[in-house]
């Protein structure tokens, strides 16, 4: 009985503390409901902050709209120069486009060179090979420039040249006035050379091989001796190229004068076209050079100097020689 009257005020007070509890409590956690379902529903839940996280945007009550995490790179270029190309040009890409070459024609006539010219001109009449050259063409070429043999070479009255040149169906006509104080021609055969002398250089197919530099079978090197051991002596046509058909030339007709008194050596020539195996027609081209060589001792033969009428002339590289046209 004890136990129950202590027990009995106790339970009056916390009757009492309840009826004075305040209806809206402070939120804590979580919402301590009202002692009515309808107390617990109406109030309202807490916002909760949410701190934002590095790259992410702060929530709201909308829906968020959602942005790109990375601005567009806007890349701009100063402009520089363009690079002039090389060759080859470089290999283009997306940021450097190919160079624009605009391609420039070259016209190479072939049939021609055009670093000494000739032009033979046509005859309807055969001149009378005698060593004088005025039944020739009138125009005349100069054959003075030192291609071999400088160091012997002293004057135009040492050794100089110039000459005159025509054709028919039938023969190459060539006249040929030579200056040289000193006449000496004791050599013959391959070795005419080695005297006074003449040579002919006649590339017969210069359109096929304008830009081959080696001799080939449509080569031609011809020497003419005006005479041995002078000029009323013994005169000779020797054919040194091509090489397989090399040998003295018979058919070739040559007369040649000499005047001591100006030293000048007067030679005329009529040179075959079956010779060369060519069938002659206005218009063609062939390359050509000719040349003097000239001999002053008479103890031996030897060929001292040569003049021409092609600087450039090397003999066995035909590009080097001049240009023979055959005119009308």
């Amino acid at each position: 009985m004890k136990r129950k009257s202590i027990l009995l005020p106790v339970l009056l007070v916390a009757a009492l503390a309840a009826c004075n509890m305040p209806v809206n409590p402070t939120p804590g956690p979580f919402p301590i409901p009202n002692q009515t379902m309808t107390a617990l529903f109406s109030t309202p839940l807490p916002t909760i902050a949410l701190t934002a996280r590095p790259g992410q945007a702060t929530p709201t009550n909308q829906l968020p709209t959602l942005q790109p995490s990375i601005a567009p790179v806007v890349i701009t270029s100063t402009p520089t120069e363009e690079p002039v190309p090389t060759e080859p040009p470089a290999t283009p890409t997306s940021e450097s486009p190919a160079p624009t070459v605009t391609p420039t024609a070259v016209v190479v006539d072939i049939s021609r060179r055009t670093v000494t010219s000739a032009t033979a001109a046509y005859m309807s009449s055969k001149p009378t090979i005698d060593g004088d050259w005025n039944d020739l063409p009138a125009k005349e070429y100069p054959a003075e420039i030192v291609v071999f043999g400088a160091a012997n070479w002293k004057s135009r009255d040492d050794l100089g040249a110039s000459f005159r040149i025509g054709w028919d169906a039938a023969n190459l006509y060539i006249g040929v006035k030579v200056r040289d104080d000193t006449y000496v021609q004791n050599a013959k055969g391959e070795e005419l050379f080695m005297g006074d002398s003449l040579e002919i250089l006649l590339d017969t197919n210069i359109s096929g091989d304008y830009f081959y530099n080696k001799l080939s079978p449509d080569d031609f090197q011809l020497g003419i001796s005006p005479g041995r051991p002078n000029v009323s002596g013994t005169k000779e046509a020797y054919l040194w190229l091509p090489t397989n058909i090399a040998g003295s030339r018979s058919q070739v007709k040559i007369a040649a004068t000499r005047s001591e008194a100006d030293g000048i050596t007067r030679i005329e020539a009529a040179i075959p076209w079956t010779i060369f195996g060519v069938t002659p027609k206005a218009g063609n081209h062939f390359g050509f050079a000719l040349s003097v060589s000239d001999n002053d001792n008479s103890s031996q033969n030897v060929q001292q100097k040569m003049v021409s009428n092609v600087k450039t002339r090397v003999l066995t590289d035909p590009t080097t020689w001049g240009d023979l046209t055959l005119g009308n």
